[in-house]
């Protein structure tokens, strides 16, 4: 058995030094040629134990574990990417995770994302309280530890430090994490530590690679153990056109080893497929996986654990995020190992619920562990962009259930044709590159169309309301009775009951017109036609007699519950006398 180097996730908000602290690390100049400053692509990089030696100094002499472990095997996440990609069954790919925050920032929606996948992974992690340098007064001492220069700062800039220090530790409280600055830590074991660092200017790097270190060495002893002459079992990171060299994956392997002309199998959309190794490209130490061709060697195998670049046919359609495994004699065992993960991850039922996409399996997981925390149903989860047919999938379901007719995308397209179908669908779609925002709009959305939806049942509650038959002035006895009548008081609409002073029933609305204007109610002090359905002049009604509207006894408890704050006084008084001939007749009307 050997112990392979930890692999080391790197999350947190965009710009917020990811890339910087490897950059530090590295000694190259990776973020300066990235789009905007922020990272573009997932990349790894091995740092070798010598390295880490010269960065942390007598730090790291005081753990023994130069024998034990090679280094640090780093990933460097994009910062607008959740980590999901970098997933393994039962897990993360990461064993431990450097969660950047911005000490001058604070906890950004990013910082909150990552924060919740680590806690949905398990994985161990440390904070790094970047930036310390931009801190007001702050006297930048560079590469030393933190401790000594911290110890060289005004009393004022300690306090702002140990301020904002505070209030890191107050947020991860609150998200269920114990933690405290790394030097006051008391047990490694139940808390997070925060080691303040500059990536810019080397200030606690020392500290910082030390903890993790310490860390691998005193939590992740079993985990890190592998056998090195047993099959690869791999990560695949990105799928990238390289010029030469045709389709290319990007791959970690975590553990065994994987060598040229291995078989390996590899997922795409709906199967497993298998391909032949024709060639491996290995970055040397130091060097990231993205960076130039040139700088890649051909190598005839690699041990976990490592970054490496496959030249292989028919690997186009290969899904971000899924398992690589070498198939040596038992593809059929392979295969069905590789089905089982993707389908416990993949969701398709005929119920209600949501339609969810994602660009890869880790994200499509991650976002559905969300979802099912809010206990939001979903009908379909899968990889890929959004097609014609998912709007349409989503239209039926809008149909019977208009809350859940939705579609949840993270990072993925919408096809052309999708989008013209979505055009003339009322399906709604919920579209973002973070996580944390998806879910956040579509329970702002939810909460909306339930509001929108609870005032469109409460505007169907009938309202007190009574109007007078004024004398002289009926012009059809029946079917349906027309009568000239005077609202007293309330709003009268059409379908509305009524009923007279002792309770039975007189007939329904059916209209009312003013000056030839057909009316869909009627307030206080309107005098209009009204046409009552079921009437009958003389037998059901008279001319100057007050009638009322007859409100059901469901209404009644509504309007007494939820609605009394909203009725004038004057409804208030019809409600009470209205309640008054009902109970002539039921004396328990209306009581719960």
């Amino acid at each position: 058995m050997k112990i392979r180097s930890p692999i080391v996730s790197v999350l947190g908000h965009v710009d917020h030094g990811k890339t910087t602290l490897l950059d530090f690390v590295r000694g190259s100049a990776i973020a300066q040629k990235e789009a905007g400053g922020i990272t573009q692509h997932i990349g790894a990089t091995e740092i070798p134990m010598e390295v880490i030696e010269n960065i942390c100094g007598d730090f790291i002499k005081k753990l023994d574990i130069k024998d034990k472990m090679p280094g640090l095997f780093f990933i460097d996440t994009p910062g607008h990417e959740a980590f999901t990609t970098l997933r393994k069954r039962g897990g993360a790919l990461a064993d431990l995770a450097i969660m950047m925050v911005d000490v001058t920032e604070g906890f950004k929606p990013q910082t909150f994302e990552a924060l919740n996948i680590l806690k949905m992974y398990k994985t161990p992690f440390i904070v790094a309280a970047n930036k310390i340098d931009k801190i007001y007064g702050w006297q930048v001492h560079e590469d030393s530890t933190f401790m000594e220069s911290y110890k060289k700062q005004a009393s004022s800039v300690q306090e702002k430090l140990d301020t904002s220090i505070y209030q890191l530790v107050g947020i991860l409280h609150d998200e269920g994490f114990e933690s405290e600055r790394f030097d006051r830590v008391q047990n490694f074991a139940k808390q997070v530590s925060i080691i303040p660092i500059s990536a810019k200017t080397g200030e606690g790097i020392a500290e910082l690679l030390t903890m993790l270190m310490g860390l691998a060495q005193q939590y992740l002893q079993e985990q890190l153990q592998i056998e090195t002459d047993s099959p690869a079992k791999g990560t695949v990171l990105e799928i990238k056109e390289e010029t030469g060299l045709g389709v290319t994956l990007d791959v970690v392997i975590y553990d065994g080893i994987l060598r040229k002309n291995d078989v390996i199998a590899l997922t795409i959309t709906d199967d497993v497929i298998t391909t032949r190794i024709r060639s491996l490209l290995k970055p040397r130490p130091l060097e990231e996986i993205r960076e130039s061709k040139k700088r890649f060697r051909k190598v005839e195998e690699v041990v976990a654990a490592a970054g490496v670049k496959i030249v292989a046919p028919n690997t186009e359609n290969v899904i971000s995020g899924s398992p690589l495994r070498v198939a040596k004699s038992d593809f059929e065992g392979v295969r069905e190992e590789i089905l089982k993960e993707i389908e416990s991850i993949k969701i398709d039922t005929h119920d209600m619920g949501i339609m969810v996409k994602a660009d890869t399996l880790g994200s499509l997981e991650a976002l559905v562990n969300m979802l099912k925390e809010m206990e939001i149903p979903i009908r379909t989860a899968d990889i890929g962009d959004i097609s014609r047919r998912d709007v349409i999938n989503a239209s039926i379901v809008k149909k019977e259930d208009p809350l859940h007719g939705v579609i949840i995308a993270f990072n993925v397209k919408l096809l052309p044709s999708a989008a013209e179908e979505l055009k003339n669908s009322e399906v709604k779609l919920f579209s973002a590159d973070v996580i944390y925002k998806l879910t956040e709009d579509y329970e702002e959305w939810l909460k909306e169309a339930e509001e929108r939806k609870r005032e469109k049942y409460l505007e169907a509650i009938i309202r007190p309301a009574k109007i007078r038959i004024i004398p002289k002035l009926v012009f059809r006895y029946s079917k349906p009775a027309i009568a000239g009548i005077e609202v007293l008081g309330g709003t009268v609409k059409k379908d509305y009951s009524l009923m007279r002073e002792d309770g039975s029933m007189v007939g329904k609305v059916e209209s009312m017109q003013d000056k030839g204007d057909n009316l869909k109610s009627a307030s206080k002090g309107q005098k209009v036609a009204m046409a009552i359905k079921e009437a009958l002049f003389g037998r059901d009604f008279d001319e100057g007699e007050t009638l009322y509207v007859n409100i059901p006894e469901k209404h009644y408890k509504i309007l007494e519950s939820e609605l009394k704050s909203k009725l004038s006084e004057e409804e208030l008084d019809i409600l009470q006398e209205i309640q008054d001939i009902k109970r002539k007749e039921t004396p328990s009307w209306g009581i719960y």
